[in-house]
């Protein structure tokens, strides 16, 4: 029988996912544990076009309400903050 994880376990592991589809979207061949370790602002190294990000939002979450079972509300909010903590920068904004 496979161990059951905790609830902090399972938000690092869906964190980890997250953040190798976001890498994969965005068309950078970098994974988490290219980065796990660093304390720099790697998330300035890569970029991603808005319409990517939007892309990965949507999967993010339908994601989040799968594995995580919560509301479309929440996994929204949840990946507006993910985004916001861990997303790349965009390529195409326009200021």
């Amino acid at each position: 029988m496979a161990k059951r994880l905790s609830r902090q376990e399972k938000r690092e592991h869906v964190i980890i996912n997250l953040i190798n589809k976001m890498f994969e979207i965005a068309g950078h061949p970098v994974t988490f544990d290219d980065i796990k370790d660093r304390k720099d602002n790697w998330f300035q190294e890569w970029t991603m076009t808005i319409e990517q990000n939007d892309q990965w939002k949507e999967w993010g979450k339908k994601y989040l309400m799968k594995n995580l079972r919560i509301n479309a509300k929440l996994a929204e909010r949840e990946m507006v903050w993910v985004s916001l903590q861990w997303g790349l920068k965009f390529s195409n904004y326009n200021i």
